[in-house]
């Protein structure tokens, strides 16, 4: 019997979180593991005396060592993942069988339909792969609403209760408007390729051809599309973004797609610390917004990001309860002050959406707290640390990105949890 002697690990391993693969003479893959420390976990190998046959055969076979830097933990896991389903070493018993993903699949049929599977085997136009299922839901559940593209089998002449619901397109109708459904369709998935010019272009070719088809009502609905661009892609790249995330390669290219992941990002503290004149850096930010239908249903939201990633833990959702008819700077008053009721919680920046009104309100409540509002139109920023009139956006800034994509995912979470309010009220 030959003896096997143990190659030794590089010497330049990062300190860093990412993924290590171990391959054998052949340079076959047999064992790819995940790392908050890429140095420490290697290293670990070597050191290791133990009776686990895996360990013992894996370090006989092994030949080299190769490692993809990640930027962080999550991504780690999702490329793990990935690459255990592509490869399937022999060492890796974990993702040997089934999918450890989700995709967004919009179907190839007449009407095309948008579903959530496991598996790439029915024809049609796949999204994704998405580590968490719940992230999936979120973004089809965003773009459906918005799109209204929840479709049922049902032939009804005036249409289906679903439908009068606002929860379904309208396929059950006798005139139901297959052409308009399929340009909805064309334009959620041009905002899940993140394809900003192909959105607007389409928009504005068909709001031309309607107007001269003097078809004003579903130009006005085409035009709403429009001016709401850059919320409905702020929001799903919330969720969702086919960038690749693979901040360095050592020894192996691998080209991967994932769904966005926020990246922590401590400089967005300090540029926030700078422009409110803070003594310390602004990491947590709770942010505040109110959804209703004419005063009914009235609900509010508070998310939270800290270092510009959202903390869904922290995430916060209110049944407005001392109002009967509307009052948005009384329902934030209620929201605020029950999120921080007899709670050292407190964020760093407490952000509102909404203009002057909605930030007097709200400073009367948590004193100690410094708070701002932004207004939508404007996309101005409102706060007793800056000038009265209000400081302007600079939208391709990063601190611009970082507090509209805050106020949006607010809103979304507000609308979302007031659509299921009322889906369950009756007036």
């Amino acid at each position: 019997m030959t003896s096997h002697t143990i190659p030794l690990p590089p010497t330049n391993i990062p300190s860093s979180p990412g993924v290590y693969l171990f391959k054998s003479s052949s340079g076959n893959i047999i064992y790819i593991g995940k790392a908050k420390n890429l140095k420490k976990r290697i290293v670990s190998y070597f050191r290791k005396h133990t009776n686990d046959w895996k360990h013992g055969s894996l370090m006989r076979e092994y030949a080299d060592i190769e490692y993809v830097v990640t930027t962080t933990e999550e991504e780690c896991l999702l490329l793990e993942a990935e690459l255990i389903q592509k490869y399937q070493p022999l060492y890796n018993m974990m993702f040997r069988e089934g999918q450890p993903f989700v995709y967004i699949l919009f179907t190839k049929e007449e009407l095309p339909r948008a579903h959530i599977v496991r598996s790439q085997r029915t024809k049609g136009i796949y999204f994704g792969p998405f580590l968490h299922k719940t992230d999936a839901r979120r973004v089809l559940k965003f773009l459906t609403d918005t799109f209204k593209l929840n479709i049922c089998d049902k032939k009804i002449v005036g249409g289906c209760l679903r439908y009068h619901l606002e929860l379904c397109a309208g396929s059950c109708k006798e005139d139901f408007d297959k052409q308009n459904y399929l340009f909805r369709v064309q334009l959620a998935i041009n905002v899940l390729k993140n394809d900003s010019d192909a959105f607007v272009h389409s928009l504005n070719e068909r709001i031309s051809s309607t107007n001269k088809a003097h078809d004003f009502e579903y130009s006005r609905q085409l035009h709403s599309y429009l001016e709401n661009f850059r919320k409905i892609f702020t929001v799903i790249q919330a969720h969702y973004s086919t960038e690749k995330f693979v901040s360095d390669v050592t020894s192996v290219t691998i080209p991967i797609k994932q769904k966005k992941s926020y990246i922590p990002n401590k400089d967005i503290a300090l540029q926030l610390q700078a422009l409110f004149e803070t003594q310390n850096p602004i990491h947590t930010i709770d942010c505040f917004d109110i959804s209703h239908m004419q005063g009914r249903a009235m609900v509010g939201s508070c998310v939270r990001f800290v270092d510009g990633v959202p903390t869904p833990h922290k995430f916060r959702r209110f049944s407005i309860k001392t109002l009967s008819q509307q009052n948005d700077y009384a329902a934030l008053q209620e929201i605020v002050g029950r999120r921080y009721r007899n709670s050292t919680d407190l964020p760093d920046l407490l952000f509102i959406d909404g203009g002057k009104g909605q930030l007097n309100a709200v400073q009367k409540i948590v004193s100690n707290v410094l708070c701002a509002s932004i207004a939508k139109r404007e996309e101005t920023i409102y706060s007793n640390r800056l000038p009265l009139e209000g400081l302007k956006l600079n939208l391709d800034s990063q601190i611009g990105k970082t507090l509209i994509s805050l106020r949006d995912y607010a809103h979304h979470f507000a609308i979302t949890y007031h659509r299921l309010v009322r889906s369950k009220r009756v007036y």
